[in-house]
């Protein structure tokens, strides 16, 4: 008996045909449930793999600490309104410019954890999964934003761009267990945005654009250029396409009363006042104006483009007038800084300087989806130009990114934003060449081959960009080798560091008294004191003390006080300008001047820590000001070693203050010995 092997491979074909449309059929149908389900197992590796962490509480950014007390002293009595914290910055306390908005899910699920274990254990499981919250609508957004750049919603790029964030890593940075701060929030809602002005039903898409562009500005004034720039592409729509009315109206409603409602339950007592870093009376004043006037001019009796230019011109003028006019500090400086502060703090924060000044370590990573996108972008824009609603949305997409790429040009804090958006086209263009790669002639496949190449490097360059550099460096000499491994190691991120530290620290010895100071021996990686410095095993023995005001570094303060009882000078909040000054003037200035201010602060004990990056600015910049002094070994008679038990040795130096008061009385006397603490039973 013959077999056609034609008819059988025409069979397979066929049943491999069905199988596809059915496969793709129920994905079309299901995407968004598909989605929660990868997120689903998507947030249970990031929380399995940051257990540890998340079991020592490493909060590893100050504003994650700030974030995490600030719920913590609102469950524990704190008014609702009252966003102060009360141990920082005596004796009136820091003035913190945050709202309450991304409070409420970190409280709801320490609440809900509570249930079930003690309160310590619910503050730690919520702070390690509440930042993936953003994370799903993030993915959310960005699949909605693929499927309408393809061609009648068909294939599935929407998977692949669903998957994409897990290879931008500065933007998922923002997304990671512990990492509470509001970035995720605002970065998530801002895509939603994006997603609002791309959605082909007009009603729907207005209104999610201008819910999310409110509760971003609710949250904080990071992200309110990107949606200055969707207003902009709505109020654009509006003057070219005619019924594009359908979406101004709905959108105007949304940003209008998602601000108005945000400004009257979020808006602390501090910001009643007209301040321009937080939703205040000038920034609800502005965008419900902004929402006025687009809702009123969708009402005038306007005939073309030309007409609707004019109004839409005098419009935005007259918003811009009355901005100017009742809030001129705003439009021009909007956080307020001295120029005294921004020469000597702000000039140092790394995320507030522009990408042409990092290295190329950073920038080559940082840019390379952003850029990537950009091109997809262009590229997509060309693929649509026969259709011009899909035309419009490639075209919105594509400005969105390229303002995003422009961005990083003036700070480096646009990177995530930028990589974020791009991924929908790149998504697009991924699953462009899969589809040339099976069913493309030889010629498409081939050219289809480089394409891909590019787009797996732009996708995954936070992993291959330092396994490429390696293997074009020169290979290191014998004796380097050491150097170079020891580099290497200490080029770990953060989050491994601090997990590294604290596993260290998770099985220590037990009735071992250490004293406070560095070990003796040179340390690298999460053993080096300044990365000790931060962890829960090293902290916690600070509280054998009775509540102090402690004298440290400003970006140690916020941690300090997240772990401790005790209350600290300052943290990196520009509110709180006096009191950053202040850490600088002593540290910078005089062991007298020093003194002085520690005493005007209340301030009872100095803590040290060698090596901490901020440390190193003094000595810089100061090589005869007291912390350099102190940072060479000097001693000083007004600085009495303390001693408290723990179960290893300490990476800090910690010392009593004596007082300006007591120091006649102690001009005679001999030098100090060092006071030991006594273990406090808990």
């Amino acid at each position: 008996m013959r077999i056609d092997s034609s008819a059988t491979q025409s069979g397979w074909t066929s049943r491999a045909s069905r199988l596809w449309r059915a496969i793709d059929g129920f994905a079309q149908r299901e995407w968004r449930w598909l989605i929660v389900i990868a997120w689903l197992i998507i947030a249970a590796y990031f929380l399995n793999r940051s257990a540890d962490a998340i079991r020592f509480l490493s909060l590893g950014d100050t504003d994650d600490n700030m974030r995490y007390l600030q719920v913590r002293d609102w469950l524990a009595g704190q008014s609702w309104w009252d966003l102060r914290q009360h141990r920082m910055a005596p004796p009136d306390g820091a003035n913190i410019h945050w709202s309450r908005l991304v409070d409420l899910p970190i409280a709801a699920l320490i609440l809900f954890f509570s249930l079930f274990t003690d309160r310590a254990r619910a503050e730690e499981l919520a702070v390690g999964v509440e930042p993936l919250l953003p994370l799903l609508l993030l993915m959310l957004a960005l699949a909605f934003i693929a499927r309408r750049l393809s061609d009648r919603g068909q294939g599935q790029g929407w998977f692949i761009a669903m998957l994409l964030p897990l290879g931008a890593g500065m933007g998922l940075s923002m997304f990671m267990p512990l990492r509470i701060d509001h970035h995720g929030w605002q970065l998530a809602l801002t895509a939603t945005a994006l997603a609002g002005l791309v959605d082909r039903k007009w009603t729907r898409g207005g209104v999610v654009t201008g819910v999310a562009s409110a509760l971003s500005v609710v949250i904080g004034m990071e992200m309110l250029v990107y949606l200055v720039g969707a207003g902009a592409l709505i109020a654009l729509r509006w003057i070219f396409k005619e019924g594009a009315a359908r979406r101004v109206r709905p959108y105007a409603l949304g940003l209008g009363g998602t601000t108005a409602l945000g400004y009257a339950l979020f808006a602390s007592n501090a910001n009643r006042a007209p301040v321009c870093d937080a939703i205040s009376p000038v920034w609800a004043s502005v965008l419900v104006l902004t929402a006025g006037v687009l809702y009123g001019l969708t009402l005038l009796p306007l005939r073309g483009w030309l007409q609707r230019l004019g109004a839409a011109a005098l419009g935005g003028a007259a918003v811009l007038a009355f901005a100017w006019l009742s809030w001129p500090n705003c439009v021009t400086d909007l956080y307020g800084i001295s120029p005294e502060l921004q020469k000597s703090w702000l000039v140092y924060i790394r995320e507030a300087k522009p990408i042409y000044v990092q290295a190329q370590s950073s920038w080559g990573p940082m840019i390379s989806l952003p850029i990537t996108g950009l091109l997809c972008g262009l590229i997509g824009c060309w693929a649509a130009r026969r259709d011009s609603e899909r035309m419009w949305a490639w075209a919105t997409v594509t400005l969105m990114i390229a303002f995003a790429i422009a961005l990083t040009f003036w700070q480096i804090r646009a990177g995530p934003a930028a990589q974020l958006l791009a991924i929908p086209p790149v998504a697009w263009a991924g699953w462009a060449i899969i589809v040339t790669l099976i069913t493309g002639s030889w010629a498409r496949r081939l050219l289809a081959v480089p394409a891909a190449l590019v787009l797996i490097w732009a996708s995954s360059v936070y992993f291959l960009y330092p396994i490429v550099s390696k293997a074009f460096a020169q290979a290191p000499k014998p004796e380097n080798q050491v150097n170079a491994a020891r580099t290497t190691h200490n080029q770990a991120p953060p989050s491994a560091k601090n997990a590294s530290a604290n596993s260290t620290n998770a099985a220590p010895a037990a009735n071992l008294s250490a004293i406070s100071k560095p070990a003796t021996k040179p340390l690298t990686g999460a053993h080096r004191p300044e990365v000790r410095c931060r962890t829960q095993p090293a902290l916690q023995p600070l509280d054998q003390i009775a509540p102090a005001t402690i004298f440290t570094l400003v970006d140690l303060g916020p941690r300090l006080i997240a772990i401790t009882h005790h209350t600290v000078i300052a943290g990196p909040y520009h509110r709180n300008q006096e009191a950053i000054l202040d850490v600088h003037h002593a540290f910078d200035g005089s062991p007298e001047t020093f003194r002085k201010i520690a005493q005007k602060r209340g301030a009872t004990y100095l803590l040290y820590c060698p090596g901490f990056p901020e440390g190193t600015i003094y000595q810089r910049r100061s090589p005869k000001g007291f912390y350099a002094r102190l940072a060479r070994g000097e001693t000083f008679p007004f600085l009495t070693p303390v001693t408290v038990k723990a179960p290893s040795e300490l990476p800090y130096r910690l010392y009593r203050i004596t007082p300006l008061a007591a120091q006649a009385s102690s001009a005679t006397a001999s030098p100090p010995r060092g006071e030991k603490v006594p273990q406090k039973v808990r």
